[in-house]
């Protein structure tokens, strides 16, 4: 079958979207599917499109084995208006890299943003293919949630085109079981177009190695208990309860280090400045090859959610490199991932916005070898079991009723 992929994330960009979209990619194609991807010129995510695709508005390339278009886009970080302009000037060049693919059979459509659903649709009756829409995160409710959008005309029309792109969608995607009941309930999306496509992690990249001596001397973390946060350094996270944390741990010998970028960084550096610790390291995004190395250092990564309703539902695919690398998750949140983690035996699960709650945990699993090590078999199992990208896409293609041509 022929699959074409629209979304605005994708590699060299590094992040959970980018990473999960390539993975999902690289097992179609392995399955003997056609691929191609639509996507921006990269800029995630700190807004500035990166050197090689500067001034550039259309870039056809060959991403690994994979045709992959490049538009152009109108780079932004953050919230706001530029975070908007950034969302539709993409949706609107992303036709032109829509018109040069080739025909497919399907178009699987990656939301948010949510604005991707109009040119899928409008792709879908010029050139054919059913479209899939796969929702990763529910929008608009989470900026509505989030405090980041006012309620008015702006989500009224959001709310209306969100309609709209699930009754015309051919399946609707949820990455959580969460994600589907609401989806199933209070979206009224039809049952029978309704699938389940979790977040997933590449099992051979991502496995137990060695300590890298190297890299913890370098952070000065050889002789300390490293408590890993890999990822965007966003609103939704609530990093700060991180940085309370490691205050209170400061005369203990613990870790704490950022890997990453995002809109809220800045404020997270100069929080820990004003605090003057000396257990906080930041590093900038590394690309996802470089990333096994710093599980390799991690005694375990935390995983925070801000206290939100809608974010119960959420299953962060931060969790996953962390699983399968064996490395426990300390997970700051409630909901699907609390239970899926604490039923597994592979983490703890932590109140939101609790800094003592996360200190104490930490201490907790520094102060108990034998049950961070029964956690990491655990981790690693789970992740195998039931996370590996070639388990979970196997199983979403047969729910679609439909057959790799090679390696089913």
């Amino acid at each position: 079958m022929r699959f074409l992929i629209l979304t605005q994330y994708f590699p060299p960009e590094i992040g959970a979207p980018q990473t999960r979209l390539w993975a999902f990619a690289k097992e179609l194609a392995r399955r003997g599917h056609t691929v191609e991807v639509v996507t921006a010129m990269p800029n995630h995510p700190v807004g500035r499109v990166h050197r090689a695709y500067r001034r550039k508005l259309y870039v056809r390339e060959n991403w690994h084995g994979i045709r992959v278009h490049r538009t152009w886009i109108y780079a932004a970080s953050g919230t706001g208006v530029r975070r908007m302009l950034n969302y539709i000037s993409f949706a609107i060049t992303s036709i032109f890299g829509l018109l040069r693919a080739r025909r497919q059979d399907f178009i699987f459509v990656e939301s948010p943003p949510l604005f991707l659903c109009i040119p899928a649709y409008a792709a879908s009756l010029v050139r054919g293919g059913a479209v899939i829409f796969n929702v990763a995160d529910l929008w608009p409710d989470s900026v509505r949630e989030l405090g980041v959008m006012k309620e008015g005309p702006v989500l009224r029309v959001a709310d209306a085109l969100e309609r709209w792109a699930y009754r015309r969608a051919r399946y609707v995607n949820g990455v959580t079981t969460g994600i589907s009941e609401i989806l199933l309930t209070k979206k009224n999306v039809d049952h029978e177009k309704l699938r389940f496509l979790p977040n997933g992690i590449d099992v051979e990249q991502f496995c137990p190695r060695p300590r890298d001596e190297t890299l913890a001397r370098s952070l000065d973390a050889h002789e300390r208990f490293v408590l890993l946060y890999a990822g965007t350094h966003g609103v939704a996270q609530g990093l700060e309860t991180l940085i309370e944390a490691a205050r209170l741990l400061a005369a203990r010998p613990f870790l704490f280090l950022f890997v990453g970028a995002g809109p809220t960084k800045d404020s997270l550096m100069e929080r820990a400045r004003r605090y003057s610790l000396d257990n906080v390291r930041f590093v900038g995004p590394q690309p996802i090859g470089e990333m096994p190395r710093y599980y390799s250092i991690a005694s375990a990564s935390i995983v925070p959610l801000l206290r939100r309703e809608l974010f119960k539902a959420a299953r962060p695919s931060k969790i996953f490199p962390s699983l399968a690398s064996g490395v426990p998750v300390l997970f700051c949140g409630e909901g699907e991932a609390a239970a899926l983690l604490t039923s597994a035996g592979a983490g703890l699960a932590i109140p939101p916005e609790s800094p003592d709650a996360l200190a104490e945990a930490a201490v907790r699993l520094s102060e108990n070898p034998e049950m961070a090590a029964k956690m990491s078999r655990c981790a690693r199992d789970l992740a195998v079991s039931e996370y590996s990208w070639s388990a979970i896409v196997a199983r979403w293609l047969a729910d679609i009723r439909l057959e790799a041509a090679v390696g089913a």
